[in-house]
C-alpha cells in the first residue's frame, strides 16, 4: 500500500479534481492500526513494553481523534515513525497469536463497552486485527486512487 506514497502526500488528504476529499490519510490510517496492536499483546498476556504507543500516538490517533490535513507535515508524526512503529507492533501481534494457547481466545472479552458485540477475547482480537484493520486499508486504498497512485 505504500508503493509510490511520499512523505509529502503521507499526511495530506486527497484532491480529486478541485474537491478536497476530507477522508483518513495514510499517516492517520496506519497511526490508527498501530495503537492497537499493543492492546492485542497485552490482552494475551504478551509484553507489549517496547511496542506501546506514545502519548502523542495516542493524542493524534485514537478513535476520538479527527484526521486533519498536514500540509506543512509538522502536525503528525514522521511517515517513518508511523510506518515503523505499525510494522513493528503488527509483528508483535502476529507472534503473540501464533503462540497464544487456544483456550486464552475464549475466555472473556476484557473491553466491558465491547462485550455485547465481542463476547470473548478471540472475537475482539479478530475484529481488531480482521475487521477492523480492513476497513482502514478499504480506506488507504480508496486514497491511494484519488491520489492517482493506483492499486498497490
Amino acid at each position: 500500500m505504500l508503493a509510490g506514497v511520499s512523505q509529502r502526500q503521507f499526511a495530506r488528504f486527497a484532491i480529486a479534481g478541485n474537491t478536497v476529499i476530507e477522508s483518513n490519510h495514510p499517516c492517520f490510517i496506519l497511526g490508527h492500526l498501530s495503537l492497537y496492536a499493543p492492546r492485542v499483546v497485552s490482552e494475551l498476556g504478551g509484553d507489549c513494553s517496547g511496542i506501546e504507543p506514545t502519548e502523542e500516538f495516542v493524542r493524534h490517533f485514537s478513535k476520538d481523534a479527527r484526521c486533519v490535513d498536514d500540509p506543512d507535515g509538522n502536525i503528525y508524526p514522521s511517515m517513518e515513525q508511523v510506518v515503523e512503529t505499525f510494522r513493528q507492533g503488527h509483528a508483535a501481534a502476529l507472534q503473540t497469536l501464533q503462540q497464544t494457547p487456544d483456550a486464552v481466545f475464549q475466555q472473556p472479552n476484557p473491553n466491558e463497552r465491547m462485550q455485547e458485540k465481542f463476547p470473548t477475547i478471540g472475537a475482539m482480537h479478530a475484529f481488531y486485527l480482521g475487521g477492523h484493520f480492513m476497513l482502514h486499508i478499504g480506506q488507504f486504498s480508496a486514497w491511494r486512487r484519488a491520489m492517482g497512485l493506483g492499486a498497490a
